[in-house]
């Protein structure tokens, strides 16, 4: 059952921000500044460095808010996913798909969104039991082509990454994403220190994700 009720989370908020930046301190800050302006779920990258610490800290200081779900992302491996696992990652999201890493999370009911661009791949993410595709990279194809999938694929959960923008988000739920993960159009205010657009910016993208679902 928390496998299902952390998926509904991330679904119901409709907005996953991949939080990379240059050092733990400034990861926090960003994923703080994201919450604030509503986007509950955060998915902590392993290009981070101490990206386990960022992860146990932050599931620490939201232990208490039941909306906030802290994910890892950048997976390439099952190693990887267990030490998030384990600094209490609640799901994992992965560049690509690795079957390993897919059957460690399925044994610990932890959600697995690994990286897809193809009908095939995206065949064997489901045969392996993956719950959300994630569509990467996003901006190599457009809102269009979940439609495409769709057709042959109507039971995958798509959340596109890499390219959704305030100006598209909309055209991606609309489509039948159900979420979007965003990353440098959301935290590169954190290169000048400007949180608080972060969360402006945060806010701008759940209002558009909820407006296009007729919310």
């Amino acid at each position: 059952m928390k496998k299902v009720a952390t998926l509904k989370k991330l679904t119901d908020c409709g907005v996953v921000a991949v939080v990379r930046a240059d050092s733990k301190e400034e990861a926090v800050k960003i994923s703080e500044a994201c919450v604030k302006g509503g986007i509950y779920g955060i998915e902590v990258t392993f290009t981070v460095q101490d990206a386990d610490a960022v992860i146990k800290e932050l599931t620490s200081f939201y232990k208490e808010n039941s909306e906030v779900v802290i994910g890892a992302g950048t997976v390439l491996d099952a190693t990887t996913a267990r030490i998030a696992i384990l600094a209490g990652a609640q799901y994992i999201v992965s560049p690509c798909f690795d079957e390993e890493t897919a059957k460690l999370c399925n044994l610990y009911q932890i959600p697995y969104m690994p990286g897809c661009m193809t009908i095939t791949e995206m065949k064997e993410a489901l045969a392996a039991g993956v719950d959300i595709v994630k569509l990467f990279p996003g901006n190599a194809y457009g809102p269009d082509f979940v439609k495409s999938v769709k057709a042959p694929l109507p039971q995958v959960n798509i959340m596109p990454t890499g390219g959704v923008s305030l100006e598209n988000v909309d055209q991606w739920i609309k489509n039948g994403c159900v979420a979007v993960g965003v990353g440098g159009n959301l935290v590169a205010p954190a290169k000048t220190g400007e949180f608080e657009k972060i969360t402006e910016l945060a806010q701008a993208y759940v209002e558009k994700v909820q407006a296009a679902r007729g919310v």
